[in-house]
């Protein structure tokens, strides 16, 4: 999938296997490599790469089907889980996990004497 992907941003983004050889730093036939699933970039490599491509390394790497990086970072976690395919640390969260988490925060601010979730389902 990395390879795939790979080569599909670069062709988007209209860039030659040159040019993202030279902004990683590495042989022409490395990168081509990278390209064709013969060899591995290092997790810093997948970093570089992934910023000349405009792109996240979780795209690149398959954990996300979405190319283009959010431009700006939500912080309401309540928002943030209904986003699909969220994972743990590469483990999918399922409906029923994030249900759970949902009642687990939902508590948390009951505890703290914060208003039902009735009350935030209108926030």
């Amino acid at each position: 999938m990395f390879a795939k992907r790979l080569k599909q941003l670069r062709k988007q983004r209209k860039l030659t296997m040159q040019e993202l050889a030279d902004y990683v730093g590495v042989a022409k036939s490395t990168y081509a490599g990278y390209e064709s699933g013969y060899r591995q970039p290092t997790i810093e490599s997948i970093q570089t790469i992934s910023r000349k491509l405009r792109t996240s390394a979780d795209y690149l790497l398959g954990l996300t089907d979405y190319p283009e990086p959010p431009t700006e970072l939500n912080h309401n976690a309540k928002e943030y889980l209904n986003y699909e395919q969220l994972h743990w640390d590469g483990v999918p969260l399922e409906k029923d996990d994030l249900d759970l988490i949902r009642n687990l925060l939902e508590r948390v601010l009951r505890d703290r004497g914060l208003p039902d979730k009735n009350d935030l389902s209108s926030h």
